[in-house]
């Protein structure tokens, strides 16, 4: 990590949303290192800048200023399924303190009224539950999108004036 890194993305997979996949502001995190062919003969490569468990980020308290948050969403899907190589898979046994821990490490790395920006989507798991496991209220977000089941949310960490 150098000093132009504010942002962190501790689940990046293969930085799909990204517009610039190797900007110099972010840093890419995943605890994958890997590449596939996929089916198509299109290659996918899930190359972090740094190997991390987003359940025990290695970074002390308040290191960021933002924080984008784009984990696995599945926990019903095979292992060597299109879908578990491109986003990865919660474990279906633990994937709810799994996703606990994940949003208490994330806003403690975060700086105080650093930014969280986070991204789910409802193919098997509703928001309703997902928000349940996060300490911190929402800002703002898309409550219903219609086509997609894709949401974003965006959270600010607390903090005092003086911060």
């Amino acid at each position: 990590m150098n000093a132009y890194q504010p942002v962190l993305d501790p689940a990046s997979s293969g930085r799909m949303f990204w517009f610039d996949k190797h900007d110099t502001r972010v840093l890419f995190g995943d605890i994958r290192d890997e590449s596939w062919e996929l089916c198509d003969g299109r290659r996918f490569d899930v190359k972090p800048d740094m190997e991390m468990d987003y359940r025990d980020l290695p970074f002390p308290d308040g290191t960021f200023r933002m924080v984008v948050l784009d984990p696995p969403h599945l926990r019903h899907v095979g292992e060597n399924a299109y879908m578990a190589k491109k986003y990865g898979a919660l474990d279906p046994e633990t994937w709810q303190e799994d996703l606990r821990l994940m949003f208490r490490e994330c806003f403690r790395v975060l700086k105080p009224y650093g930014v969280l920006i986070f991204k789910w989507n409802e193919v098997q798991i509703p928001l309703s539950k997902i928000l349940k496991l996060c300490e911190e209220k929402p800002l703002f977000g898309n409550k219903q999108p219609k086509q997609t089941g894709t949401h974003w949310i965006v959270f600010m960490k607390a903090g005092t004036e003086e911060q």
